[in-house]
């Protein structure tokens, strides 16, 4: 695929694994396959995603992680960056030093595009430490002009059960970000899925059919292909049906292979021009129904 020179160059921060298609692993495909240049930064590196097993967790000391974000600020090509895109982190203060690097960027350019996947849980509760979900909360989602939450982390970090799609945006509206993409939202469809999409003007739910025990990554692969289509300028639905449509494409084609990771080199194209159908429904948004 030719590259797109406008598409801007985009600072990824999450986990390594030697094996497989997760964390840095997945954006950065995503990313670069899109056209972006990609300045990629690990906060752990593992031989392969827990859920295959234990393995040998490589991390960083605090101070040094610290230090490579100052050398990120004061780079000469820091002017060159558009967007940041964030996911797992090790511990609470990486995500606090990230914060600082966000607050450095915006000073220089003050539309820089910041998206928080706040990799943090699921069903099963937080896989996380909590001082690192509660930094993340704390810290990095006031700053996101996109955060990219599961419904079960966005009801950890608002406090309250989600149980149906109203509650769903009302908690993603309290949390504070002026975008917010839900997934694992609360199905019309049976036998479904949903990403729900809250912005200050859209309330959209990008459904597909549920399938079962699917590889890990897909989060990853959304949160990096949603931004990618909002740094080229497409509208907010357009952007939301086409990332819906190439995450299932790539999670079913994985699936039929019976591989255990997404396979995301075979199915390139499904990220750049998936074929797969979506249905996308418009929701009533909370700021309408108070007007009521």
């Amino acid at each position: 695929m030719p590259e797109n020179t406008t598409a801007g160059t985009v600072i990824v921060i999450s986990s390594h694994v030697v094996r497989g298609s997760v964390g840095n692993r997945a954006a950065v495909f995503a990313l670069e396959t899109l056209g972006h240049q990609v300045w990629a930064l690990p906060t752990v590196v593992l031989p392969w995603h827990p859920g295959h097993g234990r393995s040998t967790r490589l991390t960083f000391a605090e101070a040094d992680f610290d230090a490579a974000i100052d050398d990120l600020t004061r780079a000469p090509w820091i002017g060159e960056v558009k967007a940041v895109l964030t996911g797992y982190f090790g511990n609470a203060a990486q995500a606090k030093s990230v914060a600082r690097l966000i607050g450095a960027l915006r000073q220089d350019n003050p539309d820089l595009l910041y998206v928080c996947d706040p990799v943090m849980g699921d069903l099963g509760g937080l896989y996380v430490p909590q001082a690192t979900a509660e930094a993340i909360r704390d810290h990095l989602i006031p700053l996101a002009s996109l955060a990219t939450p599961n419904r079960y982390e966005l009801a950890w970090m608002a406090g309250a059960p989600l149980d149906d799609n109203t509650a769903v945006m009302e908690a993603a509206l309290s949390l504070g970000p002026s975008r917010m993409l839900v997934t694992s939202a609360v199905p019309m469809m049976t036998g479904g899925t949903g990403n729900l999409y809250l912005s200050g003007r859209h309330a959209l739910l990008a459904e597909h059919r549920l399938i079962d025990n699917p590889p890990n990554g897909l989060g990853d692969l959304l949160a990096a292909l949603f931004l990618s289509r909002l740094l080229s300028g497409m509208d907010d639905e357009k952007a939301l049906q086409l990332t819906t449509a190439s995450v299932y494409e790539v999670l079913a084609r994985a699936v039929k292979r019976g591989s255990d990771e997404l396979t995301l080199a075979s199915d390139a194209s499904s990220l750049a021009t998936p074929m797969a159908m979506v249905q996308m429904r418009h929701l009533l948004h909370p700021a309408q129904r108070r007007k009521k």
